[in-house]
């Protein structure tokens, strides 16, 4: 996400991260606009309070750290039409509809303003779906929405000029430990792979192994961004129309 800004000339006034978890996303947006207003935003206080922890001391004493606020994406704390830049990575997918949170950032952001994110697709995890298929456990990993349906989502949420693209990432872990040790690290286990019995994984896992013993696994990311344009009509409804003397 961060190289994708390298394309993009834009000067925020007020950035934030949204989703911001520990607070790589919000060093990142630091670095690269210094003398920008920036917000951390993030449902969990532990992980703001990590954030805080980790911002530098000289930028704490001079005011400069970020301002870190505990909130929902879905109803966020902060005025409308306030920030230039939102940035999100790795929030979204777990949303049972992204919709609500893309009208909400929709709301927060200035006319010209740009939302940028990044979120897991539908293929991630899917050698785990085969090898659930074939021992009969079902669904074993959680369903993420496609690029082209967050797409059109940006579309109803007033955004304009959306750009979608996606990267397939694929992991070989020595074992079915080693993977589960990496989701736990992560926080997700629960999230991305539900509760089924530790019996049922155990088969899941015999089947997915590859000719070496090991497990290959795929991470889809997609990537997306799109504008706040100016509203075609105001908040009664009414279009307006503008004249120019020649």
């Amino acid at each position: 996400m961060g190289e994708r800004l390298d394309y993009v000339k834009i000067a925020p006034r007020r950035v934030a991260d949204i989703g911001c978890a520990t607070g790589d996303g919000v060093l990142e947006l630091q670095r690269r606009y210094p003398n920008t207003r920036t917000f951390a935003i993030d449902y969990a206080l532990p992980m703001l309070q990590i954030l805080q922890a980790r911002t530098p001391k000289l930028l704490r004493l001079m005011g400069r750290g970020p301002r870190v606020v505990s909130g929902d994406v879905n109803a966020l704390p902060l005025a409308g039409n306030v920030l230039g830049l939102v940035w999100s990575n790795l929030m979204l997918h777990w949303l049972p509809d992204p919709l609500p949170a893309f009208k909400e950032i929709h709301r927060v952001l200035e006319v010209g303003g740009l939302f940028m994110f990044a979120t897991l697709g539908p293929d991630t995890l899917k050698e785990l779906r085969v090898a659930g298929q074939k021992v009969g456990a079902g669904e074993t990993a959680r369903q993420f929405l496609d690029m082209h349906d967050l797409g059109d989502m940006l579309l109803t949420a007033g955004f304009a000029d959306p750009v979608m693209d996606m990267e397939m990432i694929r992991f070989h872990y020595r074992s079915p430990r080693r993977f589960l040790s990496d989701q736990r690290h992560l926080g997700v286990r629960g999230h991305l792979l539900g509760d089924l019995p530790w019996q049922t994984w155990r088969s899941i896992f015999d089947v997915a192994r590859d000719d070496k013993g090991g497990l290959p696994m795929s991470y889809e990311l997609i990537f997306g961004h799109a504008w706040k344009a100016a509203p075609k009509t105001t908040a009664a409804g009414r279009m307006p129309v503008t004249f120019h003397r020649q």
